[in-house]
């Protein structure tokens, strides 16, 4: 589970975010980020009913994002908010391609630390 200080949970974070965020897009997956005035990075999770109708479905694609992040959140940066948005066509790729795609996302808006 990823912890409460790396979570975003408020709408206008949210609201924020899609009005001002500059983003990018992986396959299935879109991401959008914009700098916060915090030591640490927060993450927002949105699957819409476009991608599944069935709850259950949006629950374990927002479930395995969390945790593909969950395992790199020590390796990124601070500093940064962002919504990571699925798009239709990701209830059917698994687990590896979905850590794949956000491996990517990171890699490509620059958020992994300078070692």
């Amino acid at each position: 589970m990823l912890a409460k200080t790396n979570r975003l949970k408020k709408q206008k974070d949210f609201e924020r975010i899609f009005k001002k965020g500059k983003g990018t897009k992986e396959g299935f997956l879109v991401f959008r980020m914009i700098k916060n005035n915090f030591a640490n990075s927060r993450f927002g999770f949105v699957v819409g009913k476009n991608v599944s109708k069935k709850a259950n479905v949006r629950n374990k694609i927002k479930r395995r994002m969390r945790e593909s992040l969950r395992k790199k959140i020590k390796e990124i940066r601070g500093g940064v908010d962002g919504v990571f948005i699925a798009r239709p066509g990701l209830e059917k790729k698994d687990y590896q391609e979905l850590d794949a795609a956000i491996n990517k996302i990171i890699n490509k808006m620059n958020l992994f630390k300078k070692v």
